[in-house]
């Protein structure tokens, strides 16, 4: 509503039913929006005309969307590793190594607490997962090592990846050992986690300098740990459950991604061509 307020520059109670309609083409044809955005719009408006002013606008009703499927971008293992070697500081490298190897959500593994790791049986307790529903997902001997260290770096009783505060910067007068002890003593007595904002910038900043030219954010990490597990061979029965997915079908688009399946698809036609030519 506010938007349709700037655009046409007056209260919106004023506009009439065809003005409205022109505001949903500058959202489609000047502004670019995409089918979901352009519900969301629809919802509002129709709230706002139709159930506020008691209106019977049909423009509503005539608006139809269509998403449009798009294949996830996918990292490959040598560009994981480049980005994620870019990361310098720990506190953020760290993070999103977890992501990668465990397939994570942001939310997710910023929210980890130091129980949540079983370290006899190499599992990893997601809380709070999409749709409240908590799920076990394996970890590696060299991931829990990692993870082992870094809580060993700050000691905070509850959260895995601690803030740090406001003024992690404000320290430069100060030689880095000393530096380093102050850091450490604020992720001990920290009692929230590490920002979103402040992995989101570090996985930029770091993409940015790994040279990477494939477009990456960091959920692209966990389509690629999906991904590349089945690469291996993982049943995608299982990358589902990992991934935390209600339905196996949001499982299915990787099936498009994988190399391994690229490779599968061409030995099978290089023999079925062979085949019907008599080779």
């Amino acid at each position: 509503m506010r938007q349709l307020a700037v655009w046409a520059d007056c209260d919106p109670a004023l506009l009439d039913e065809e003005r409205v309609r022109s505001f949903f083409l500058h959202l489609k044809l000047e502004r670019g929006w995409d089918s979901k955005s352009i519900r969301q719009a629809r919802a509002s408006l129709t709230a706002f005309f139709n159930g506020m002013l008691g209106l019977d606008w049909q423009v509503f009703s005539t608006i139809k969307t269509k998403d449009v499927f798009k294949l996830p971008a996918v990292l490959t293992r040598e560009e994981v590793r480049m980005i994620l070697t870019s990361i310098r500081e720990p506190r953020f490298r760290v993070p999103l190594r977890l992501i990668y190897e465990c397939g994570l959500r942001m939310g997710e593994a910023l929210r980890v607490e130091v129980l949540d790791i079983h370290r006899v049986n190499l599992r990893l307790h997601v809380h709070r997962a999409k749709g409240g529903k908590d799920r076990m997902v394996p970890l590696s001997p060299l991931m829990l090592e990692e993870l082992t260290w870094w809580w060993k770096e700050h000691r905070n009783p509850t959260f895995l990846f601690p803030a740090i505060g406001n003024n992690a910067k404000s320290a430069s007068r100060v030689d880095k050992v000393t530096h380093g002890a102050c850091m450490a003593e604020r992720m001990k007595a920290a009692t929230t986690h590490l920002s979103e904002s402040a992995i989101q910038n570090a996985f930029r900043e770091a993409w940015k300098d790994s040279g990477v030219k494939t477009r990456a954010t960091i959920h692209t990490l966990r389509h690629s740990y999906a991904t590349h597990l089945l690469e291996e061979g993982v049943s995608i029965r299982y990358v589902s459950q990992y991934l935390g997915h209600a339905t196996l079908e949001q499982t299915l688009v990787y099936t498009h991604l994988t190399a391994a399946s690229e490779a599968r698809t061409q030995a099978a036609l290089a023999k079925m061509s062979g085949a019907v030519r008599g080779l």
